[in-house]
């Protein structure tokens, strides 16, 4: 049970960390299930009885004081220590013993009470909670005016909690990081094969690195092996292993240990960045073929984006036709075309024009599509410098041709380079160690190259 919790808490934690739109939202049971059949009844219990002891004759306010005293418990929650006025005045209305000796003296006035409650919640609430105790102001029944109240106060409960989580946040960050990696270390001492996965994974970026010919450096290149410049650098190698994480085959090939808290969101990334390719490609060869005419019209990047994203919707799915969905992003990235050509005075699009962009279009979806792979590339250079750039304030430019997905570009750039750094600050030590002995392997051979030479 210990670990079990320990687990849940890690892995929350870990979320809140990693997930800048993070929040706590109120739990939704599912409809027709038999917990929200015995919540509802229960409810529907509790309010009728409530109803019946306000109509008796004279009124019994039994339950409704108790409503009172846990809505004056809610309202003294939400104060800060220095709240001291607020304090006295909820404590001097809401004071339960005087509300009762006022219900058996028949002088109670249940309707001011609840009036103080809502102005009290009104100056307690969040901005965008103005609407609902506007909403409250509007109710004249009692029971469905208590009803409300409660609702209102748990989404204030919510309000507060997602405060608190976006406040400790930055805190969380450093102390998650430290019990991530205390937990992977006693994983480790019981399973010494752990780091299998992630070696192979940093030996594979590393290998890349040499194909590439990577014999200049980057500056901060200087916290890894020491040599030659065709040394690899730790930074350098980490980089590029992070960026295959983008390319990765999650069917066939098991993620990285260090990693797998975050496989999910690395996949989700990767089939946004798969969709977002073939809409940057459709966009570049229609611009292409539509010459500087519609470069500059208003909202005409947009409208293509949205039609080829909507007809790519569900593109990742066993059972979607590229062929057949490209087909039509054509015949609709046409008919869009002629009609702002003509809108702005220019000539529309001859029928061997339309068939020329429908099947470069249409040829988008082939592997070796040239386009295609030149998008590709300026997109995991992108990727690449914004890794490189992470601890910068200023943001790597946009290369050329991606600027009309410049937006969801970013938009994906800064919740990788979250997951990124992140992961970093917990399982640093673990990689430097792995790359120590695969960056002193790689430098012994360079060595031993240019002795024999």
């Amino acid at each position: 049970m210990e670990t079990a919790k320990g687990v849940t808490n890690m892995a929350l934690a870990h979320e809140i960390v990693v997930n800048g739109d993070f929040q706590i939202k109120p739990a939704e049971l599912p409809e027709h299930s038999l917990e929200k059949k015995v919540r509802d009844i229960v409810h529907k219990a509790f309010w009728d009885c409530l109803e019946a002891q306000l109509k008796e004759d004279p009124p019994t306010y039994d339950h409704a004081i108790k409503l009172l005293g846990e809505i004056k418990e809610s309202l003294l929650s939400f104060l800060l220590p220095g709240h001291t006025r607020l304090r006295s005045q909820i404590t001097e209305v809401l004071d339960l013993d005087l509300i009762k000796q006022e219900a058996e003296n028949g002088a109670l006035d249940i309707s001011k009470l609840v009036k103080f409650v809502i102005g009290m919640m009104g100056t307690l609430c969040a901005p965008a909670r103005d609407e609902d105790i506007k909403k409250l102001k509007d109710i004249n029944e009692i029971v469905p005016l208590f009803r409300a109240i409660f609702s209102v106060l748990d989404l204030m409960k919510m309000d507060m909690a997602n405060f608190a989580v976006s406040s400790i946040r930055p805190k969380l960050m450093q102390q998650s990081a430290e019990y991530e990696r205390k937990k992977f270390q006693e994983f480790l001492e019981k399973q010494p094969n752990s780091l299998d996965l992630v070696t192979k994974w940093l030996q594979e970026a590393a290998d890349d690195l040499a194909k590439l010919g990577h014999e200049t450096l980057p500056p901060h290149c200087n916290d890894g092996a020491t040599g030659g410049a065709s040394a690899l650098c730790f930074t350098a190698v980490q980089n590029q292993a992070y960026l295959k994480l983008l390319k990765w085959d999650h069917v066939n090939r098991p993620f990285p240990e260090t990693l797998l808290m975050d496989q999910t969101r690395f996949l989700e990334m990767q089939l946004e960045l798969e969709q977002l390719l073939l809409v940057g490609t459709v966009l570049l060869v229609t611009f292409s073929a539509a010459g500087p005419a519609l470069i500059d019209v208003p909202g005409f990047a947009e409208r293509i984006k949205t039609i080829v994203k909507v007809l790519l919707t569900g593109m990742h799915l066993p059972s979607f036709n590229l062929k057949e969905s490209l087909a039509t992003v054509g015949e609709k990235v046409c008919a869009e075309v002629n009609s702002c050509l003509s809108q702005h005075g220019f000539t529309p699009f001859s029928a061997e024009r339309e068939a020329v962009l429908k099947g470069q279009i249409q040829a988008v979806g082939s592997p070796d599509n040239s386009i295609s792979k030149l998008i590709d590339s300026r997109i995991q250079k992108f990727l690449e410098n914004y890794l490189a750039s992470s601890h910068q304030k200023s943001l790597p430019a946009i290369p050329g041709g991606l600027g009309p997905i410049q937006r969801e570009l970013e938009e994906i750039a800064a919740k990788y380079i979250r997951l990124v750094n992140y992961n970093r600050m917990v399982f640093s030590p673990y990689y430097d160690a792995v790359l120590g002995k695969i960056l002193t392997k790689e430098e012994s051979q360079i060595v031993g190259k240019s002795e024999e030479s």
